[in-house]
């Protein structure tokens, strides 16, 4: 089916008609490794004046993570009268990795250098945004220090800050803009830090997951209808950035990306780091390609996804992830391999030693860039709160900056030209095949590419 110039038009005309706010060129700086965002993170809290505020999905108690910590007390030890807090899911903080027994969390780390820090208060609050985890996280990104937006998929730990000797790739842009801070910073006070749902962590006597369970729905249904609010205030011909939050399928960061992708005239780029593309999107591609647009998807190898355990490593049933990803992808090419042989669709798969890959990102015909820590999938597209900036650039005042970005992004990957590169079922570990293949017997395993 191909898409008609009326839907394209329409879809270029919703994103015009989106709120903009200008920014100045000079003041958006791309960073192009995990080192240089944590050297950033540090000097940027170092200096801060009036607010700090730091978002991720966990902040983890290892060197990287205290290293952070430190700097956040020290901040306010020094300068009293900043107002700084910390938001983190609610559900994460109070558990380990996946498999390990959930003592000495990261939450029981928070409340002991709040102890120890009897008279300096740093708030790190838990946000639930559903009654599990599995159901729903907070994947909100950007943190906010005075007029900086820090715009990255990176958690604090010491893999995405790159402490040690591995490191987990992502993106990573300092924005400086009042306007865009304070629409952020005014979501986060108005919209999560006033309800019941978030909760302090770094205090002993925090409620049980039963204690907020209303609480938590009441919240859930709240972040449906949230929006940051703000008005036009950018002309059509400048560069300028529209920040979107959504909860839920039909929420306006959803409808956006569709759109985004739709009103591709030329090229299309994707990163993600888990090939498990809503059914709308891999639609919206595979008419692109028929309509002979460019389209190039960059993807982590199974690898490199930070769910992948080692051969030699005791197999956990999270370590099946990559092999589903790896299965979505293969099946996607062969579908589309006409495109492929044709030079329309170009794969990129990532790979640099024992390093993991977590980019998240659109760009179209050079003019539109989204930053983003949806993995666009259909967990980021019905159970999480995502958030997003859209960058349009109409004079391509981004160029050099992107160029740089793709460049380094494309630096590891190699290009697969035919769906059987991609091991099949047959090829995987005998513990993986076999896992497999009940999964499929009892399809679970589509219940799995929905909530991870």
């Amino acid at each position: 089916m191909m898409l008609s110039k009326f839907k394209r038009a329409k879809c270029l005309h919703q994103l015009c008609c989106l709120p903009r706010i200008p920014q100045i060129i000079n003041d958006v700086q791309t960073l192009y490794c995990p080192k240089s965002f944590r050297s950033k993170l540090l000097e940027l809290i170092a200096q801060a004046t009036q607010y700090i505020c730091l978002v991720a999905l966990y902040f983890e108690k290892d060197e990287a993570g205290k290293s952070i910590l430190n700097a956040l007390y020290q901040a306010k030890k020094q300068r009293p009268e900043l107002k700084i807090f910390v938001l983190v899911d609610w559900h994460r903080a109070q558990r380990s990795r996946i498999g390990m027994a959930a003592i000495n969390t990261n939450a029981d780390w928070y409340c002991e250098m709040a102890e120890q820090n009897l008279a300096t208060s740093v708030p790190i609050y838990g946000v639930a945004v559903n009654t599990r985890e599995a159901l729903g996280v907070l994947h909100l990104k950007g943190s906010i220090i005075d007029d900086n937006v820090i715009y990255s998929g990176a958690s604090i730990n010491d893999i995405y800050l790159y402490q040690n000797d591995k490191y987990r790739y992502d993106r990573y842009q300092v924005i400086k803009n009042s306007m865009l801070a304070k629409v952020m910073l005014r979501y986060i006070e108005q919209e999560i830090l006033n309800s019941g749902a978030v909760q302090r962590l770094d205090r002993r006597d925090r409620p049980k997951n039963s204690e907020i369970k209303h609480e938590t729905k009441k919240f859930r249904v709240k972040l449906r209808e949230a929006s940051y609010q703000y008005i036009n205030q950018a002309n059509h011909d400048e560069l300028a950035v529209t920040p979107l939050v959504g909860l839920g399928k039909k929420n306006p960061l959803n409808k956006t990306i569709n759109d985004l992708i739709c009103s591709t005239q030329q090229r299309l780029i994707i990163c993600t780091p888990y090939f498990n593309l809503p059914s709308l999107l891999v639609r919206n591609i595979t008419t692109l390609l028929r309509e002979g647009k460019q389209v190039e998807i960059i993807v982590g190898d199974k690898t490199a996804c930070d769910f992948y355990i080692p051969e030699d490593q005791p197999f956990k049933i999270i370590g099946i992830l990559p092999y589903l990803y790896e299965i979505n992808l293969r099946r996607f090419l062969k579908h589309l391999q006409r495109y492929i042989d044709s030079g329309q669709l170009t794969l990129r798969l990532w790979k640099d030693g024992n390093n993991s890959y977590h980019l998240k990102g659109v760009w179209v015909d050079n003019k539109w860039q989204l930053i983003t820590g949806n993995n666009l999938n259909p967990r980021a597209w019905h159970l999480d709160l995502e958030n997003a900036i859209l960058i349009h650039d109409p004079k391509q005042e981004m160029h050099e900056q992107q160029t740089k970005e793709l460049a380094c992004i494309r630096q590891y990957t190699r290009i697969i030209t035919h769906h059987l590169e991609l091991e099949n079922i047959s090829q995987y570990p005998v513990k993986v095949h076999k896992m497999i293949r009940r999964m499929r017997r009892i399809r679970i395993d589509r219940l799995i590419n929905r909530i991870l």
